[in-house]
């Protein structure tokens, strides 16, 4: 397991924000790859993938988790777009409305221990913001889930 310190990220990690990591770039490619009748079904086993999991959760898994997160946020009332060059480049279909509280959960799950990711952002001391950035988006698929 990669350890962060004041000042560093985690290798493969960028910035803070839902795409800037290696993991969450290949997720986007892997998107932009699939037919577009398959790419909400691979957001969908994304968070299913998090949101079920009890044990200590891998960092890549929970990335993933976020970027479909972020996607799913994107279509709903107050949403922002993924604007950034390491988002998908081909439009996603409408995702299924059930996939926002799917994403909650998942996004619940990121924030919650044991999860290597949460780990990784809060010995990095970037914990606040990341968590910050985190809320936000589950803000946004709550108010579209109610």
């Amino acid at each position: 397991m990669n350890h962060i310190t004041e000042g560093e990220v985690a290798m493969g990690a960028w910035d803070i924000g839902h795409f800037d990591s290696d993991t969450a770039a290949d997720f986007s490619g892997d998107l932009d790859d699939a037919p577009r009748g398959e790419r909400a079904e691979l957001i969908r086993e994304a968070l299913t993938v998090v949101a079920g999991t009890q044990d200590y959760l891998d960092s890549d898994e929970a990335v993933v988790a976020v970027a479909a997160a972020a996607l799913v946020a994107a279509q709903c009332p107050g949403g922002e777009p993924v604007t950034t060059a390491y988002g998908p480049e081909e439009p996603l279909p409408e995702l299924p409305l059930e996939l926002r509280g799917l994403a909650v959960q998942a996004l619940d799950r990121v924030v919650t221990e044991p999860s290597e990711l949460l780990e990784l952002w809060s010995e990095g001391g970037h914990g606040e913001p990341w968590e910050e950035g985190i809320g936000r988006l589950r803000t946004v698929l709550v108010e579209a889930a109610v």
